[in-house]
């Protein structure tokens, strides 16, 4: 028991630094394919540890357990994710070129990462039954929504024109349209990949609308 507790305390005494962080990210990403392949419910600390170079032990010392290493994981990911729009963002000079753009990246992370993306909402999912998961969830979400409004944004503003709906709104009609078409991609239903991009490429420019001038 003292050897327990003296373990657990040494390991709450490094959180938050450098060393201690940089193992946990390396954990997060050893385990991501184990998450995407198994999911939230099906993959335990043993999977995790079976599936990459570390024991068991090593996993759980990290990490207190299942619960606290998918949320890691999941918001490791999710927030690199995020910013893989920002350049677009930045560097689109016309909103043509920002709708092409923004399209790209989201086929791009569809076709390459359609794991990862499952377990996000099997993830999102299970927080409608698992409190512990909520806030977490949230603020993940939270972190997605303000990347789409980055980009709504920017649109309307390189096509003079101004956003229709508030961010929360423009997100879930981006998130709808992508977890349907993630579905879809996971089932090998064909036109998957034309489909959304078809979607995001009318519905970026219909969430935004001409700028009313007050006539002199």
């Amino acid at each position: 028991m003292a050897t327990t507790q003296a373990v657990q305390k040494s390991a709450r005494s490094r959180r938050g630094t450098g060393t201690y962080d940089e193992r946990r990210i390396k954990l997060a990403e050893s385990a991501l394919r184990t998450l995407g392949e198994l999911g939230y419910a099906r993959t335990s600390l043993r999977d995790i540890a079976a599936n990459s170079e570390f024991s068991h032990g090593v996993v759980h010392y990290y990490f207190r357990d299942k619960t606290e290493l998918i949320v890691f994981c999941v918001r490791h990911y999710k927030t690199q994710c995020m910013h893989r729009y920002d350049s677009v963002v930045e560097e689109s000079t016309s909103s043509d070129g920002l709708l092409t753009g923004f399209a790209d990246k989201l086929v791009q992370t569809l076709t390459e990462e359609p794991s990862m993306h499952r377990l996000w909402y099997d993830l999102r999912s299970q927080s409608m039954f698992q409190e512990e998961l909520r806030d977490d969830v949230h603020d993940i979400d939270q972190g997605l929504e303000d990347m789409i409004w980055r980009v709504v944004s920017r649109y309307a503003e390189l096509s003079s024109t101004s956003p229709m709906v508030e961010s929360r709104a423009a997100y879930s009609m981006f998130d709808g349209i992508f977890e349907s078409t993630l579905r879809d991609f996971l089932a090998d239903r064909p036109g998957a990949v034309d489909w959304i991009r078809t979607q995001v490429m009318t519905l970026l420019p219909g969430l935004c609308a001409p700028v009313e001038t007050t006539p002199r």
